[in-house]
């Protein structure tokens, strides 16, 4: 790439050529911090990058270099106390750049501030807001956080705030910037704007899986009536196969009277040797026995229809679980405790 230039470099090229600046062990130790599309993107564009022209790599270093200065000076004396000495090292124009790119960054990283709220701070100042607002600082916030905020809520705003989270997908900065405005005043912190995934089926899915069964069923019932693909979806996310291995051994014999000896068979083609013990240990020898021959008859199988089967499974589980008849461990509160 003889041609590069510096000014003409878009986001994602400036931080490859500051990966392959840093070298193997310092660009190790960014990637263990990156998530996994982040890695792909940057990886995909440093596979694409040859005869990188020192002088642009000097200049991302540089700017990378004056960035991390920024944000120190910001930290120390504000974001004046960084224009004025930004301006002194480097000139106003220079220096408003770089300004410009660390209040962009600080924007897009503001909403990791909030997992660092009390929960019921939050929800002091959320509870009078409008329920979309709610819904994207709760799906900005980690699963263990909403969930206790979303048991708190009143029924009506737990449903609503739900249905937007699992519907909300991507957020327009609009949007993003009438939040900020809220979480600034409340907590007097600058945070983002920026285009941001957030929320979806997988967000309310993993909030749920920590909430109390009380609330997740309330939650779940109305998703129900308002939507029920959408309610299937995270139903689906919620529970997988692989989470039997949660039922406990008199559960397990019940989700098993459900199922026959066929699907069973099918079902674990596609697992490891812990769920295959576990089915063993809950079934007759017979029955054992009957499971493996199958299963070394059936030989090779599609994945798909392991898959199938599986999820077939996994609406016996939910469906007993609806019906109060077998527990998950983890999922419940003191209410659904079994005892003898």
């Amino acid at each position: 790439m003889a041609d590069m230039v510096y000014e003409n470099l878009t986001g994602l090229q400036k931080a490859s050529i500051l990966v392959v600046s840093l070298g193997v062990e310092a660009s190790s130790l960014i990637f263990k911090n990156m998530g996994e599309r982040d890695i792909e993107k940057l990886s995909i564009q440093i596979a694409n990058m040859k005869d990188i022209p020192s002088a642009v790599a000097d200049a991302v270093v540089e700017e990378f270099y004056q960035m991390v200065l920024a944000q120190e000076y910001i930290a120390q004396g504000g974001i004046d106390y960084a224009r004025t000495v930004l301006e002194q090292a480097l000139g106003g124009p220079r220096a408003a750049q770089i300004l410009a790119k660390v209040q962009s960054a600080l924007h897009v990283s503001g909403f990791k501030l909030l997992k660092k709220v009390d929960p019921a701070q939050l929800l002091n100042f959320i509870m009078n807001e409008h329920p979309q607002t709610v819904a994207v600082i709760m799906a900005h916030l980690d699963s263990a956080q909403a969930a206790s905020i979303l048991a708190e809520l009143p029924e009506q705003l737990q449903n609503e705030i739900v249905y937007r989270i699992a519907t909300m997908g991507k957020i327009s900065p609009e949007l993003l910037n009438d939040v900020e405005k809220v979480l600034e005043s409340q907590l007097e912190s600058v945070l983002g704007q920026d285009l941001s995934q957030a929320g979806g089926a997988s967000s309310v899915a993993e909030i749920l899986n920590l909430a109390d069964r009380a609330t997740e069923r309330k939650i779940l019932d109305n998703l129900v009536q308002k939507d029920p693909e959408l309610a299937t979806e995270v139903k689906n996310l919620m529970f997988v196969f692989d989470d039997i291995l949660l039922l406990d051994d008199k559960s397990m014999q019940r989700v098993l009277k459900e199922v026959d000896v066929k699907d069973l068979s099918m079902a674990l083609k596609g697992t490891g040797d812990e769920m295959r013990v576990k089915v063993f240990h809950n079934v007759s020898e017979r029955v054992a026995q009957l499971i493996q021959e199958e299963m070394d008859f059936m030989g090779p199988v599609r994945l798909r229809d392991v898959e199938e089967v599986q999820q077939r499974i996994v609406d016996v589980v939910r469906s007993l679980e609806e019906d109060g008849e077998i527990v998950i461990s983890g999922k419940g509160g003191a209410e659904d405790t079994l005892v003898e």
